[in-house]
């Protein structure tokens, strides 16, 4: 058997970046991992987030220790591991040299959407909480260490037509295509992260990609400065994302 594929995609909070996990995690070849960085993140950056105590506790707060697991033998002995990353978990100082084992793709979402759906959760984020001004230092590393540009999804792209959309996915990361990535069981899983009863309710509800909303949403004034803070990253990015592929 050859090397495992790691996949780590990079993805700001509340952007169907769970839902995305359950897709690789439906497929029979593939492990998960459910934001490995985030003990360090809190613990190294003294952020307070919802759950912190419970966070703290569940998950390793040394990012070296954290680099040794993403580095370490895949769950199950699975060919593939979907690996679900925050650029703005990758505080100053933390090990990124695991990024050459990696193949990446970056999941992307409206700012306006994004920042209302935190908002809910977490009130009044800040530009940074949302990931934005991170992910281009994150991608000009993966760049550096990879010698590519890791592809771009965008949230609503795939709600819209998810075959089409992962099938590009797949093809871009070099992976098999599989139907299983379409629907999942729903329900809690035993990878999901210890902050799942705060986060995840919608997608422990689901058991596929929901269509996208048609409304836009409703945001307060203190949003809108963050909202166009991180618009310029979303367009440059938004700028060279993926296509959906037509079934073979």
């Amino acid at each position: 058997m050859g090397e495992p594929v790691r996949i780590a995609m990079w993805s700001g909070p509340r952007n169907l970046s769970t839902a995305m996990m359950r897709s690789f995690g439906g497929r029979g070849d593939c492990a998960v991992l459910d934001e490995p960085f985030y003990a360090a993140y809190l613990h190294h950056s003294g952020v307070e987030h919802p759950m912190k105590a419970e966070v703290l506790r569940a998950q390793p707060v040394d990012p070296l220790e954290v680099e040794r697991t993403v580095l370490g033998p895949v769950p199950g002995g699975r060919p593939l591991w979907h690996q679900k990353h925050m650029p703005h978990h990758m505080l100053p100082g933390f090990p990124r040299g695991w990024f050459a084992a990696c193949r990446h793709f970056i999941l992307i979402r409206a700012p306006e959407r994004v920042a209302a759906s935190f908002d809910a959760g977490r009130p009044d984020p800040s530009v940074e909480d949302l990931g934005a001004p991170q992910m281009d230092g994150v991608i000009a590393d993966i760049v550096a260490m990879t010698g590519r540009e890791p592809p771009v999804v965008e949230a609503e792209d795939i709600r819209a037509n998810p075959e089409g959309m992962l099938r590009a996915l797949c093809a871009a990361l070099e992976i098999p295509w599989e139907a299983g990535m379409l629907r999942w069981e729903a329900g809690r899983r035993e990878t999901d992260g210890v902050w799942a009863p705060h986060w995840y309710r919608a997608v422990e509800a689901s058991t596929g990609f929901a269509p996208p909303p048609r409304e836009e949403p409703a945001l307060r004034p203190a949003l809108r400065a963050v909202v166009e803070a991180a618009r310029p990253s979303f367009e440059r990015l938004r700028a060279r994302k993926l296509g959906p592929l037509a079934p073979a």
